[in-house]
């Protein structure tokens, strides 16, 4: 058989002469040896070829590969300046520089992540940052960023209030817990304008500071913190569009609010519908004063607001003693001149959408879950009172 006709010079075996013996069944000489060789010479040029060419195509390719994928190559993406607006970012626990840039990119305070994470590699302050909330700014330079971050003074703590707090215990927290002072913030109140009250509070804060999450920053003032809680009531009115309800309802904005400081402290424990219940009965107070009640609410709350402190049930004597008072809703027939408390948005939409029923009182039979039951008339409403009283008798020591 000629070596042409064996069929397999063209796949060489060996890359030279001295890779090792022959395969089995082939001789050291002769003319297939011979041919063995040549097929291996002429093999082995072409390997070389495709690799230099490979070489020239890759190394056109790495380079390009290179420019793009080297972040070293060119500056990362950076705004300029100090920003503007206000953006509320949060450092949580073990975060690393790398997971706050992109955090920081997500918001728009950053232009890239990148241009972060290089801005802390130069700057040794970087790795002391403190876990918090920060208050900054939108499209700012990463080292402006950082710079309010690791600067401290716009690290800011959070306070939350609940709802149903008077101004004066609102302020007697605040000044407890920051480091402003409770006459910087009567002083405050003293300027209502300062503090964007709308002109329907008639210049008093009282249920106008809503209850809420709200930051306090090294730099805040009495008058900013105060502020950002009257706005917090502002956005509240908005979305339950007090103005229009007002209008539907046939009484002022001021009214309504007052009306949900008065749900909020009589139903705190309740839920949105027993809320609007409650608001059911103070409105058919309100709007028959001929009627079972004579236009009287007589709330135990608003006697509270007088004394300052909340008890469980208000006595005939201390009901009597302040009978002059304009809070005093049992020698007084309809609202009191204004809010008693911080409404929740439970008790403002409560108050703007009062349930439908022909209640005229009610009566808190639990004082541990809140358990409230309605009545029509006085003598249902006595029924109620003796529930409530066997309850103090036998299950609590609050009444």
């Amino acid at each position: 058989m000629s070596e042409h006709d064996h069929g397999d010079g063209g796949s060489p075996l060996f890359s030279s002469d001295d890779d090792g013996p022959p395969p089995a069944g082939t001789t050291a000489d002769g003319a297939r040896s011979s041919g063995r060789r040549r097929a291996r010479r002429r093999s082995g040029c072409l390997p070389m070829l495709i690799v230099l060419t490979l070489l020239v195509v890759g190394g056109v390719f790495l380079v390009r590969s290179i420019d793009v994928a080297n972040p070293f190559s060119s500056e990362p993406d950076d705004f300029e300046g100090a920003g503007s607006g206000a953006v509320t970012f949060e450092v949580s626990a073990g975060d690393s520089i790398s997971a706050m840039a992109q955090n920081l990119e997500s918001l728009d305070v950053v232009a890239s992540a990148d241009a972060f994470i290089e801005a802390a590699a130069d700057d040794d302050r970087s790795g002391s940052i403190q876990q918090g909330l920060y208050r900054l700014r939108k499209e700012m330079s990463a080292a402006s960023a950082l710079d309010l971050i690791v600067g401290g003074t716009t690290r800011g703590e959070q306070f939350t209030f609940v709802a149903g707090k008077t101004v004066e215990e609102i302020v007697g927290l605040l000044a407890r817990d920051t480091d402003i002072p409770r006459a910087q913030f009567e002083k405050a109140l003293d300027d209502p304008a300062s503090l964007g009250l709308p002109e329907s509070a008639e210049d008093d804060a009282e249920g106008y500071l809503f209850p809420g999450s709200y930051l306090v920053f090294e730099d805040s003032t009495a008058t900013s913190i105060l502020s950002e809680m009257v706005a917090g009531q502002q956005r509240a009115a908005q979305e339950v569009d007090l103005t229009a309800a007002a209008e539907r309802l046939g009484y002022s904005e001021h009214d309504l609010m007052t009306i949900a400081s008065l749900i909020q402290a009589e139903g705190s424990l309740l839920d949105e519908k027993g809320k609007s219940k409650i608001a059911r009965v103070i409105y058919n107070r309100l709007e028959n004063p001929t009627g079972e009640t004579v236009g009287k609410l007589q709330l135990d709350a608003t006697i509270d607001f007088i004394y300052g402190e909340k008890v469980a049930r208000r006595t005939i004597p201390e009901i009597d003693a302040v009978a002059d008072n304009p809070y005093n809703t049992y020698s007084n027939a309809g609202l009191p001149p204004g809010p008693i408390a911080t409404p929740s948005m439970d008790a403002l939409r409560a108050a703007v959408e009062p349930a439908d029923g022909p209640w005229f009182y009610y009566v808190t039979v639990n004082l541990e879950t809140g358990l409230t039951k309605f009545a029509v008339t006085y003598t249902d409403f006595l029924q109620l009172s003796a529930e409530l009283d066997e309850y103090c008798d036998t299950q609590s020591d609050r009444c």
